[in-house]
Formats: C-alpha cells, sequence, structure tokens
C-alpha cells in the first residue's frame, strides 16, 4: 500500500463513520434504508478499496490482489441490493456478514504484509477483526430485529471507520516524514527523520 493512499483511507473511513451516525441517529429507518445505505457504503469502500488497489500498485507487488477481491466483494454486495432488491432481509444478512468476513480477512493479511513497512499496522488488522466479528454477529444472530440490526451496523461502522480514519492519518504521517527527509537531502540539510510511522 502506497503511501499517497492515505486520503482513499481516511475517505472511506469517513463515509463508515457517517453511515454509523446515520444508524444512531434514525433508528426508526426501516431495513429496506438501512441496507440501501449499507449497499451505498459497500459500493463507495468497494471503488475507493480497487482506486488503491490500481493507482498504487507497483511491478513485482503481490499484495494488490488482495485490494482487488475487497473491492471487488464490496462492489458485488452493492449490485446484489440494487439488481435484486427482493432476495429477503435473512438472505441479505447473511451476505453482508460474508462481506464482512471477506473483508476482514483480507485487512487481517494487508496487516501482516504491511508489518514491516508502517509501525501501528495493529490498527488495520484491528478494522479486519472488527469486521470479522460483525460478520459472525450476522451469521449468528441474524433475527435479533431491525433495530439491534440498526445498531450492530452502527457501531461496526463507528469501530472500523475510527480505526480506518486512524491509519489514514498514520499513513499521511508517513507520506510527509519522507517529503521532509526528501527536501533536506536535497538542500543538504542533515538531520535524521525516523523512517517508520
Amino acid at each position: 500500500m502506497d503511501r499517497s493512499s492515505w486520503g482513499w483511507m481516511v475517505g472511506r473511513g469517513l463515509v463508515a463513520v457517517l453511515l454509523g451516525l446515520i444508524a444512531f441517529f434514525m433508528p426508526g429507518a426501516t431495513m429496506v434504508a438501512l441496507i440501501s445505505v449499507f449497499a451505498a457504503y459497500a459500493l463507495i469502500h468497494g471503488i475507493a478499496t480497487l482506486a488503491i488497489a490500481f493507482t498504487h500498485r507497483e511491478p513485482g507487488d503481490s499484495r494488490w490482489w488482495m485490494l482487488i477481491v475487497e473491492g471487488l466483494a464490496g462492489l458485488a454486495v452493492a449490485a446484489l441490493v440494487v439488481f435484486r432488491p427482493g432476495v429477503t432481509s435473512l438472505a441479505l444478512l447473511y451476505v453482508i456478514g460474508a462481506w464482512g468476513l471477506i473483508t476482514g480477512v483480507l485487512e487481517i493479511a494487508a496487516a501482516i504484509r504491511l508489518r514491516h513497512v508502517i509501525r501501528n499496522e495493529w490498527l488495520l488488522a484491528l478494522s479486519g477483526v472488527l469486521s470479522i466479528v460483525f460478520g459472525v454477529i450476522m451469521f449468528r444472530a441474524p433475527a435479533i430485529g431491525a433495530l439491534a440490526i440498526v445498531y450492530t451496523v452502527g457501531i461496526y461502522a463507528l469501530l472500523f471507520g475510527g480505526t480506518t480514519i486512524g491509519l489514514g492519518l498514520r499513513l499521511r504521517r508517513l507520506e510527509r516524514r519522507g517529503e521532509d527527509l526528501r527536501r533536506r537531502i536535497e538542500t543538504g540539510v542533515g538531520g535524521g527523520v525516523e523512517q517508520r510511522v
């Protein structure tokens, strides 16, 4: 993952936080409205993840395919909601749960691969764990009621969004430190800059 991906990461996190706030401040919304908002989030998440994968792929980089699978999973969930609205709420909850599991596994894998590139990659791993927990909840308790589902999605979105924003800001700091180091080298000013964020 390129350091200049921080804007996409923060944007993805902000959309998740927005979804979480909508879930908490508008709990009376119908299940259809919630699923439509979730589909919009899955679409934006998928596009942002694919953008990161394709715009920052370097020759010989084997990590990019994980981002492509994650992005395609988001697009598939969004398309399922839009083109198959007759799918029952229960089946759709299972699809959302599966998406959470897939996203979680891929984010944990990415965190493991990034552990030598950035410090505190645990934020990405934590996002993955939260995604897996969310997916498991959707599979184990799909009939807990519309309001409980709204709050479950809201909590997940706020936690995922917060950790993703944190990771994006760390990537931004890493990018700025790299620019500072480049300027110092170009101008001949001494002083070391720590390379890991």
